[in-house]
């Protein structure tokens, strides 16, 4: 069901205000610059990049999960200019049962600004309409009510509540599962 056709070539996405292109290691400053900031990190229940090698790292992994042909990392950029605003993922690609999980993060100064749901559009279209995706899911921190806002405006329907599921600094926390069906998803 997947298209195998786009890990050859990465696949680049174009919205009236958007560039999404792939992540690479020239953006190791600017992601370290997201992922620094704790404000961005507030929901993220993941270390901060405290320094660009950390970021290049995780650039390397995003990278090495593409060849793998298990993700997609993109950079969201100003379509006019290429000025990076943050970035989006499609990951964990479940073959079998055509599944995929979206993520996201955004500079604080473009939030509200509907960048984000711009992003998601295009990349939940790519998912369904090019790369063969049934579903698409989401996993949140409950405490992050402006994500979660911005799923239901897509469409995206809760499916679970995780008590204490996943052990982060020295805690056990709580998450939400969010879910979206091609059939469910109207192009906006």
């Amino acid at each position: 069901m997947i298209n195998e056709k786009y890990f050859d070539n990465f696949p680049q996405l174009q919205t009236e205000r958007l560039c999404l292109r792939k992540q690479e290691l020239k953006d190791a400053a600017h992601l370290q610059q997201l992922r620094s900031n704790e404000q961005v990190m507030t929901y993220m229940d993941s270390d901060l990049h405290l320094d660009v090698r950390t970021s290049e790292a995780f650039i390397a992994r995003n990278l090495a999960s593409y060849e793998k042909k298990s993700g997609f990392f993109w950079v969201i950029t100003a379509a006019g200019t290429g000025h990076y605003l943050g970035d989006i993922i499609l990951r964990k690609i479940d073959r079998t049962n055509a599944r995929a999980e979206i993520g996201y993060t955004l500079m604080p100064e473009f939030w509200g600004g509907g960048y984000m749901k711009e992003a998601m559009r295009a990349v939940i279209n790519f998912g369904f309409k090019n790369l063969g995706l049934h579903s698409i899911e989401a996993n949140i921190n409950p405490a992050n009510t402006t994500s979660r806002e911005l799923l239901l405006k897509m469409g995206f329907v809760k499916e679970a509540y995780f008590r204490e599921n996943y052990f982060y600094n020295g805690k056990f926390l709580d998450t939400e599962i969010y879910s979206l069906l091609k059939k469910d998803f109207i192009q906006q």
